[in-house]
């Protein structure tokens, strides 16, 4: 008589609340799907608040002039000009992140903006205030969003060429999400 192994067993036999039974496990797909709607909205909407920090001074922010100088300051060159440029990244990545549309170039919009920010906060530690902890999550859940895909409630769903996610799209992003902030890197000083 063959036996399964305990991992098999395991893995595939869980007590449902609702029968008292067990039985193989099922996951219902719109669990996921919330989950990712979930993660696009609020990352998302927080990268595109810091866009509109950086464009309209918003939330407290310091508008295209005072992020300019920033920039200056880090070591980069032309600050207004990235200003508008990161400042724009962020808003309608983050937008689109939001939305789930063309999800894995937002996601490398995002990725491309957070490793430029994560260099720029690199030498203060790892936590908050001055560290890079903030700046890696974002950049972490912003490639997860672009190799995964942005579930079913997206506005992808509805586009023929990215309505069946591939990996390779999201793997591709991510790349030319590094490539585009690797050279901007190396324009900073």
């Amino acid at each position: 008589m063959p036996s399964s192994s305990p991992s098999t067993t395991a893995a595939t036999s869980t007590v449902s609340p609702a029968q008292g039974t067990s039985g193989p496990a099922t996951t219902s797909p719109h669990a996921y799907d919330a989950g990712l709607l979930l993660l696009r909205l609020v990352l998302g909407l927080t990268m595109a608040a810091h866009g509109s920090q950086k464009l309209f001074g918003w939330f407290g922010g310091g508008g295209i002039d005072g992020t300019g100088q920033f920039f200056t300051m880090s070591g980069y060159p032309a600050g207004h000009a990235m200003a508008v440029v990161a400042g724009l990244t962020e808003t309608l990545g983050g937008l689109a992140l939001a939305v789930g549309l063309l999800t894995p170039l937002a996601g490398a919009a995002i990725v491309g903006t957070m490793v430029n920010a994560i260099a720029v906060t690199w030498g203060g530690g790892f936590f908050a205030p001055k560290g890079s902890e903030y700046e890696l999550l974002l950049t972490a859940g912003a490639a997860a969003l672009a190799l995964t895909g942005p579930g079913r409630y997206a506005v992808d769903r509805f586009l023929p060429v990215l309505r069946a996610h591939r990996l390779a799209y999201g793997v591709a992003a991510v790349v030319v999400g590094l490539v585009t902030a690797g050279v901007i890197l190396l324009l900073r000083k």
